[in-house]
């Protein structure tokens, strides 16, 4: 069995936090987005490649961190692209990579930026014992909100019915961007591509393949996060601090409330400040100010400001009176 770990996105609705990394390199607690992936896949011998699936801009990101990390499975596949409108889409990236690699084999498919509360090895025992194409779905509980995403209507865990960002929607069961796909379905994708169908959301993919024979749904409960914008970044890192707060040994903490949901990384610096919901990178400094709601970048100064909802790209600073 191959897994993909789809990491070619640009995250512009990050920026400027993401404009240089990609996000599934966010710290989320001790650990990243990624990280998380990865062990799973590493700790499952049914699972002997994994492909990271990136862009050219961040080729280079990600080979270094491959090049360093303690992982031995992950091998790094590139997208011929720069910028967010060269993307093929997801699907039309998976059938370029499953070309590009000689893939053949039963394929686990997997969003690098979700956060997901089961082992992916669960996800593989269920996908291995009904043989068929699967997706992970996940119950919102909240018609406003899966208006924004592919729904799914089933009989038992067979998929009987697909709705794609419905502006009515029937359910609040959303297919996340988890998928696997037996061998023998991996050729279909270049059919579906070549009689013009949508190459951007997997979920039309898999209602083509539906309308061909069975699909399952592996449903969880517990939490998932499809970290897309700064509002669900900051959701998954109260996730998995629980809701308190972590702050690095050799961070400086002086004089100052940290109040819940709050990460200082390493070598950051707050002093005389009220952070509340918020994010610190490494070496940033934090003086008579305070921060709600916002991720504050790598070596960072801020020096007696309030700021709510912000994000602050790596090196500015910003002093009291300044125009910004």
């Amino acid at each position: 069995m191959k897994a993909v770990v789809l990491a070619g996105g640009y995250a512009t609705r990050l920026w400027p936090i993401t404009e240089h990394r990609p996000k599934m390199f966010l710290p989320v607690g001790e650990n990243t987005v990624i990280d998380e992936i990865f062990e799973d896949f590493e700790a499952d011998d049914r699972v002997d490649e994994v492909f990271v699936s990136t862009n050219e801009r961040f080729a280079d990101t990600f080979d270094e961190y491959l090049s360093e990390s303690p992982f031995e499975k992950p091998t790094l596949s590139v997208e011929e692209t720069v910028a967010e409108d060269e993307k093929f889409g997801v699907v039309g990236a998976l059938e370029q990579l499953v070309d590009r690699e000689g893939v053949d084999d039963d394929l686990i498919v997997v969003a690098g930026d979700n956060l997901i509360s089961f082992d992916l090895s669960e996800f593989a025992d269920f996908f291995e014992a009904k043989g068929t194409p699967t997706l992970a779905a996940y119950d919102v509980e909240d018609r406003e909100r899966a208006k924004s995403y592919g729904l799914v209507e089933l009989d038992g865990d067979e998929v009987v019915n697909f709705q794609e960002k419905p502006d009515d929607p029937k359910s609040t069961l959303v297919s996340i961007a988890c998928y696997a796909f037996p061998a023998e379905t991996l050729p279909d994708l270049s059919t579906y591509l070549s009689d013009g169908n949508n190459p951007d959301e997997p979920g039309w993919f898999l209602q083509w393949l539906q309308g061909r024979g069975p699909v399952h749904a592996f449903t969880f409960d517990g939490a998932w996060f499809d970290i897309g914008t700064a509002d669900s970044y900051l959701d998954a890192v109260e996730y998995a601090l629980d809701g308190g707060t972590l702050v690095a040994d050799d961070a400086t903490v002086e004089g100052s409330d940290l109040g819940d949901v709050v990460h200082v990384m390493s070598g950051a610096r707050v002093t005389d400040s009220t952070l509340d919901r918020a994010v610190v990178f490494p070496d940033a400094t934090i003086t008579d100010s305070d921060i709600r709601n916002s991720v504050i970048d790598e070596g960072v100064t801020l020096e007696g400001v309030d700021l709510s909802g912000a994000l602050i790209g790596s090196y500015t600073s910003i002093t009291d009176g300044d125009d910004f």
